[in-house]
């Protein structure tokens, strides 16, 4: 028998590119959170430039998120056309629209151009997260971190690029933000796996009843809504409680840096207790740890400043992977439409919250956001524990008999 029939080479081989697909949808997923998601780190400058109140950036959070409640109905699209067209669409968009983001001028335009994005993003989650799932294999909850480890990169690199870019060569020259884009394009032909289209007959033999699902749904939509909401409040006041300060652009944007770069340390190990010790543990763990650090982060000088922002870049991102798993087995037959609930529809969730605490407090009592978010946080160990049990222990709570 000739190496080239050998099983064993011929699944190493299989491995091997399934691997080196799984490292470039990573690539590609930075990219495109960071086109996304860097105006945080910009985010007083843009308002300034558009001669609005600092009380305005919840809104522009708001708008830049809420197209995300559409990636439920994407996911849902996307399994049945199948392919990978939906996902290179939403990367152009993200792309395209985070270059033209220091071109506005209105707010009226910044808005527009914010839900384009926001929309972009979500076309490319729900069918990204299902082009991993179908690339892995075993310890699912460590990959699909690793990949998850690609956004954490963007979301957290990018804002202080940007606000690197505006301070020395002004907001005219944000269009840099979107050249890596740009050159990633050709390379998500190649590597993106193609899907294949979820058949009326497939659906139908693992469909379960509703009524099974309405429990975890509910739940896993109030616990990522207020995991998100902790997220998303985080990148909108931390920025604007610096400026009030009088610290500096660049400052500010640094401190988002470190949350969501140390993130990754929690989003990896959150993935490896989930497939050593269960998801229970890891969303209880994570909320307590959450609660304990968002507040003092509002008060916090000095040194401490960087250690509370490292430490809660570690205990937030401990679940993103273990929530968009719970979605996915939630529905078995839908995974994109599972991915979209627990990331996109829980991300426009929190960022109307920010909305909300935004509005309410103006910027006369900025801490008062940082107590809501520690509320919040509280208020997501009752989700965690509401979890159904069969849930927390198997990988798919759906019989498909």
């Amino acid at each position: 028998m000739s190496t080239f029939d050998d099983p064993d080479v011929q699944v190493h081989r299989q491995l091997l590119s399934d691997d080196a697909r799984l490292v470039g949808m990573t690539w590609t997923h930075m990219i495109n959170d960071g086109a996304t998601n860097y105006l945080p780190g910009v985010l007083p400058a843009v308002l300034l430039n558009a001669r609005e109140p600092l009380s305005l950036a919840g809104s522009l959070i708001a708008a830049l998120a809420i197209g995300q409640a559409l990636q439920p109905l994407i996911g849902w699209i996307s399994d049945r056309v199948g392919g990978r067209s939906i996902l290179i669409v939403g990367f152009g968009m993200t792309t395209v629209g985070g270059a033209f983001l220091g071109e506005t001028h209105s707010m009226a335009m910044l808005i527009a151009l914010l839900l384009a994005i926001g929309i972009g993003t979500s076309l490319f989650h729900p069918q990204a997260l299902a082009a991993v799932r179908s690339i892995t294999s075993g310890r699912r909850g460590l990959r699909t971190a690793f990949f998850l480890v690609g956004g954490e990169l963007g979301r957290g690199l990018w804002p202080t690029l940007a606000s690197l870019v505006v301070v020395h060569l002004g907001l005219g020259y944000l269009w840099i933000v979107g050249v890596p884009g740009l050159l990633t394009i050709g390379l998500l032909f190649r590597i993106a796996p193609s899907l294949t289209p979820v058949t009326s007959t497939r659906s139908v033999a693992v469909q379960a009843p509703w009524f099974s699902r309405l429990r975890p749904l509910a739940t896993l939509i109030l616990y990522s809504g207020l995991r998100a909401f902790a997220v998303f409040g985080l990148v909108t006041f931390v920025p604007v409680l610096w400026h009030i300060r009088g610290d500096g652009l660049v400052s500010g944007a640094s401190v988002i840096t470190t949350i969501l770069v140390i993130g990754i340390v929690g989003n990896l190990g959150g993935g490896h207790l989930t497939d050593r010790f269960g998801k229970r543990v890891v969303l209880v763990g994570s909320s307590l740890a959450v609660a304990a650090l968002v507040v003092p982060m509002g008060y916090a000088h000095g040194l401490s400043v960087w250690i509370i922002a490292g430490l809660l870049g570690c205990v937030l991102f401990m679940t993103l992977s273990t929530t968009i798993l719970i979605g996915q087995e939630i529905f078995p037959e839908n995974p994109s439409l599972g991915s979209g609930i627990a990331l996109g529809l829980a991300n426009a969730i929190g960022a109307v919250m920010v909305l909300a605490v935004s509005l309410a407090v103006g910027k006369t009592d900025i801490h008062a956001a940082f107590v809501a978010m520690g509320a919040a946080s509280l208020l997501s160990v009752l989700a965690a524990l509401a979890f159904p049990r069969a849930l927390m222990h198997s990988d798919m709570i759906i019989d498909h008999k």
